[in-house]
């Protein structure tokens, strides 16, 4: 196991063990078959009715990430541009929208990728990233990955 895995593992299980992480958790409220039957929705709208967990929340991400070198935060339309800025300001980095389609003026790049329940797309501006970038993307949950897929494909 490389130096950069034990290291990542030792700091998620600190983070498992610190008090905070448990009234994040105990904030965010579970909806029964939402969207649709057989999902357990995860609706960080009553963590963001809780200063102090809101706050605790954008404090671990940059707690984590704040000696990583990341000169890009990428928020994922919608709940990454709830998390993502503050994180960005907090540890120095810019911070890129990535959109769904017609939701940005200018010129953007696309990625279309595929849900558990269909397809879409997601744009970013031409130009938001450069080369040499180190990105860290923000989102509210990975179902079937296709969505961070696609930011990657964006950011590279």
């Amino acid at each position: 196991m490389s130096k950069m895995v034990e290291a990542e593992e030792a700091q998620m299980k600190k983070e498992d063990d610190d008090p905070r992480v448990l009234a994040i958790s105990s904030s965010i409220r579970v909806v029964p078959n939402f969207p649709k039957p057989g999902i357990m929705f995860q609706d960080i709208t009553t963590l963001l009715l809780e200063p102090k967990a809101f706050r605790d929340t954008v404090d671990l991400f940059v707690q984590r990430y704040k000696d990583k070198n990341i000169s890009v935060v990428a928020g994922i339309e919608a709940r990454g541009f709830i998390f993502g800025p503050p994180i960005a300001l907090e540890i120095g980095a810019k911070f890129v929208p990535l959109r769904k389609p017609k939701k940005l003026p200018g010129e953007v790049i696309s990625e279309a990728y595929d849900l558990e329940y269909g397809s879409d797309c997601l744009q970013m501006h031409v130009g938001a990233v450069e080369p040499g970038d180190v990105a860290l993307v923000v989102d509210d949950l990975i179902a079937t990955g296709g969505t961070l897929c696609a930011a990657i494909n964006l950011l590279g």
